[in-house]
């Protein structure tokens, strides 16, 4: 089913008699399986609303992000949460769609300066378990149900609800980068780097190590005359750690980044793979941990790990503050194995609460987070 309006998407979800597999695009296939009636939101699809001067955009969720980002373009902004193309790392086809963006809370290297997509999110419309149209932020700033749904249903993975709208504040693009890159540092050195690049003044909006290369990247951006000189200067910044080789080429500054946000590096390698937050002083040790190939990114307060088909890393780290997602593997270690980190008991019970309140029939993709 594809409902070409908001309110075919309520009658669709009213009249439901049984579980509702909930899909944008179809291009991330994290989490146990669903078995349900598919639901796509594709054709709900198209800007509402662009006000440039305001730095806002309302979409329907069905658009597809090239879409969102080339409008966007035009005018000279981005979405500032540098969303990640998952096809690349799972070898999935499709359009990914706004919609889906928010629902996974997709973001990319520049959440460290800029936060997750909902973090850019100022209002949003779905369709309840009941098929009640619900409406919160952007144009109607009135929060009717006493909840921040702009923020609860970022990452809900359409568990509590088929998101039909979604509004953003934007930013300008920057007319200029720079990505600088350190060679044969170990793990805990370049978390050290990468600290002290974030830690200083030159505004870092991204930082990343590579082990299967060995490089630590860090990147800038901003207007020409601030990113030379703020690269200059962070090159000596980081001159104890090695000899630093910095690219402002634009283009090549745009693919090195845009492999780090798409995890290019285990593309069509065999093997899982697992999204571990963590602190990133815990990063070096965890790594040791995991073995293999890893790439740290957030400053090492993210670690994409690469492990052998069928693994359970999470037995395999212990006890250790943060969260493991396996984000890569086939349907039976995704049956066998959470996607999502157990949740500790008050937590569960909160969320099992609010999904008894905005899907009480439990239909919305029910088993994908929590199995």
């Amino acid at each position: 089913m594809s409902p070409a309006t908001e309110g075919e998407l309520s009658e669709i979800v009213a009249d439901a008699t049984g579980p509702l597999r909930v899909m944008g695009g179809g291009t991330r296939a994290i989490g146990r399986a669903v078995a349900g009636e598919v639901v796509s939101v594709a054709a709900l699809s198209g800007v509402e609303l662009y006000e440039p001067g305001a730095l806002t955009i309302v979409v329907r969720a069905g658009t597809p992000l090239a879409e969102v980002e080339t409008v966007l373009a035009a005018e000279g902004q981005r979405l500032p949460f540098e969303p990640m193309d998952h096809r690349v790392l799972l070898g999935t086809t499709g359009e990914p769609t706004i919609g889906g963006v928010v629902a996974a809370n997709v973001s990319g290297p520049r959440r460290i300066q800029a936060g997750a997509a909902r973090d850019s999110l100022i209002g949003l419309r779905f369709v309840d378990g009941r098929g009640t149209v619900i409406k919160n932020g952007g144009r109607v700033m009135k929060n009717v149900t006493g909840y921040d749904l702009v923020k609860l249903m970022a990452g809900s993975w359409g568990t509590l609800g088929v998101l039909s709208e979604v509004a953003f504040k934007v930013l300008p693009a920057p007319a200029a980068a720079a990505s600088l890159s350190l060679s044969g540092l170990s793990h805990t050195r370049a978390v050290a780097a990468m600290a002290a690049a974030l830690g200083s003044p030159f505004e870092v909006n991204g930082a990343a190590h590579l082990s299967q290369t060995g490089q630590t990247l860090l990147r800038i951006e901003g207007f020409a005359a601030s990113v030379a000189y703020r690269a200059e200067r962070l090159a000596d910044l980081m001159a104890p750690f090695g000899a630093v080789t910095v690219n402002t080429d634009a283009a090549m500054v745009c693919a090195i980044w845009r492999d780090v946000r798409d995890v290019a590096g285990f593309a069509g390698r065999a093997g899982d793979v697992w999204r571990v937050s963590v602190k990133p002083s815990d990063a070096p040790a965890l790594a040791a941990r995991i073995g293999g190939d890893v790439i740290f990114d957030l400053g090492g307060g993210l670690i994409w790990a690469l492990v052998p088909e069928g693994s359970d890393l999470r037995a395999r780290l212990g006890d250790f503050t943060g969260h493991a997602m396996l984000i890569r593997a086939d349907a039976a270690t995704r049956g066998r194995i959470a996607s999502f980190q157990p949740e500790a008991a008050p937590l569960a019970a909160i969320a099992a609460r609010l999904r008894a309140t905005f899907d009480p029939r439990g239909i919305l993709n029910p088993g994908l987070m929590t199995g």
